[in-house]
């Protein structure tokens, strides 16, 4: 379990990802975003995950470039996360893909790669691809994002390389434990997109009254059940003060009852698309 804001996990193939990390979804390219992302950076965060779709990639190149030097990084102390885009599926434009990413990125490899949504028919071309990329030594990791468990068995039957992460919408309304399970046994790391659930859980009454009792906000309460499930973490903000706080989850402990009543909590709710209902 992780002790420290910059500890690791291993993923399959010997690389390792920071257990949490700074999510940039809906944020704006521009000033706004390398605030954030330098904050982050020169508070401990070590792992920045953007996306093509998000059209901010430049704005993250640029903050990592500018923080790597404030703060004497190198290249290799950070993990920087992208996904190749709906709209690119295919081996030859998921090829094409990468590159573009990288050239926005203003980076000479990614440490992990996403097919971002299983959209049907197109990602086993997509995973040939990203196999492509990680035999080459082009990204040091290779994943998924929003695979259900159908999806990764279809994947597997014909992948070189397991997927090392699947990143997906996880908070305590949505805790996907039969898609964890299954990832466990697979050797898959999970990875929480939207673990506040946007913010909808931050008045929640169980987890006012669990946070209430550690002296720590909803917020602090959620990522460290992430962390105590073995999940990665990615909470999103733009406030360098939620930023701090956000990676504050290393001086206490939910106790087994803290993590059962949280885990009562599930509704299988979403806050984002079904992933068998989304091709866009």
């Amino acid at each position: 379990m992780a002790q420290h804001l910059q500890d690791r996990t291993i993923l399959q193939g010997g690389v390792s990802m920071p257990w949490v990390g700074l999510g940039v979804f809906q944020v704006e390219d521009g000033d706004g975003l390398v605030h954030a992302v330098k904050s982050a950076i020169a508070h401990g965060y070590r792992s920045i995950d953007t996306a093509a779709v998000y059209a901010n990639e430049r704005g993250v190149g640029q903050a990592v470039k500018e923080a790597m030097a404030g703060n004497k990084l190198a290249r290799e102390e950070l993990f920087i996360t992208s996904k190749v885009w709906n709209a690119d599926l295919g081996y030859e434009e998921t090829l094409a893909a990468y590159e573009a990413s990288l050239e926005k990125l203003g980076l000479e490899y990614l440490d992990l790669y996403l097919i971002h949504w299983p959209v049907n028919g197109k990602y086993k071309e997509s995973w040939r691809a990203l196999e492509a990329l990680y035999k080459a030594g082009r990204v040091k990791a290779i994943g998924v994002s929003n695979f259900q468990i159908h999806h990764l068995e279809d994947i597997l039957q014909d992948a070189e390389i397991k997927p090392m992460v699947n990143q997906v919408e996880l908070h305590p309304y949505l805790s996907q434990q039969p898609l964890r399970s299954f990832a466990k046994t697979h050797g898959i790391q999970i990875e929480a997109w939207a673990p506040l659930m946007q913010g909808k859980l931050l008045d929640q009454p169980v987890l006012t009254e669990i946070a209430a009792s550690h002296g720590k906000s909803v917020a602090q309460i959620i990522l460290r059940w992430d962390l105590q499930h073995g999940i990665v973490t990615i909470p999103k903000s733009t406030k360098e003060q939620r930023i701090i706080e956000n990676a504050s989850l290393f001086d206490f402990e939910l106790s087994s009852a803290d993590m059962e009543r949280i885990d009562s909590l599930n509704r299988d709710q979403r806050t984002g698309p079904d992933p068998d209902n989304f091709d866009f």
